[in-house]
């Protein structure tokens, strides 16, 4: 029974490390939808918020799962940390370089590589380095609460109660919003579907069977995806010291994933001998 469960115990690491991994590309578009948006950073934090509520809510309810007052008690926190994220990161993507925000927001030292480039602003940069803190704060409280709720209905918690803070927020500090736009509208649909629920529900999902040290190894790769679609796509720069960096961060991640495999390997191997014997 025992060499059962540590077998299923490494089958759901597995697929929660395939979770990861999904996540991670899936959020490597999220800076390049709201690049390409005509919405400033906080009113396009406050309509893909209430997106992401209204998508959060059609999945409770097509899994019949509930929202009780218990659980937006218990996981509204979240909501605050990932509003504050989005609201410095998608403001970041204004003012400086996708490069910039994407390489400062993995604590990769070669952000530098922007400066002086066109889109490049030290305000811009500052806002990216502020969302370190608020980003860390959400995925520590994300796994905290992991343990006692269930993933979707702790995303829609998160994304309530972030509408909600956001809403008064980007009025007060950006104004009244016009109307989007039907562009800005397939971005603001296309980031609260992708990186934001599907993305996020299944890193949530994953943290009951993948190490924090893991999961935070893997997802450094999404800046590189993000980095390479905003030079194909947007046009912008590609400097020297960011491919090096993204070089690095990828040979860096595959040695450590080749290692906890051949790891995961031989502990398979070793248990199908002990049944044999």
């Amino acid at each position: 029974m025992l060499e059962r469960a540590t077998g299923s115990e490494r089958s759901a690491r597995r697929l929660g490390v395939v979770a990861v991994w999904v996540a991670t590309f899936a959020w490597a578009w999220g800076y390049i939808l709201v690049k390409w948006s005509s919405l400033d950073g906080l009113h396009f934090a406050m309509f893909r918020l209430w997106t992401g509520a209204a998508i959060s809510c059609i999945a409770l309810l097509g899994t019949r799962r509930r929202l009780t007052r218990a659980a937006f008690r218990a996981c509204a926190l979240g909501g605050v940390f990932f509003a504050a994220d989005i609201g410095l990161g998608f403001s970041a993507i204004k003012h400086t370089t996708i490069a910039d925000v994407a390489v400062i927001g993995a604590l990769a030292p070669v952000a530098i590589g922007s400066s002086g480039s066109p889109s490049w602003s030290p305000f811009g940069d500052l806002l990216a380095v502020c969302g370190i803190g608020t980003w860390s704060a959400y995925w520590f409280f994300s796994r905290h609460v992991r343990e006692r709720a269930d993933p979707i209905v702790y995303f829609a918690c998160v994304m309530l109660a972030a509408a909600l803070v956001m809403t008064p927020t980007a009025f007060l500090l950006a104004g009244v919003p016009s109307w989007p736009t039907a562009r800005d509208w397939f971005a603001i649909v296309g980031v609260a579907l992708v990186p934001g629920f599907v993305g996020h529900t299944l890193v949530i999902w994953s943290h009951r069977h993948v190490e924090s040290w893991l999961s935070a190894l893997i997802t450094q790769c999404s800046p590189v995806v993000t980095v390479t679609l905003a030079w194909i796509l947007l046009g912008e720069s590609l400097p020297a010291l960011a491919i090096a960096g993204g070089a690095i961060v990828i040979v860096a991640t595959g040695v450590v994933l080749v290692a906890a495999a051949r790891r995961d390997g031989r502990a398979d191997l070793d248990e199908a001998a002990e049944r044999v014997s």
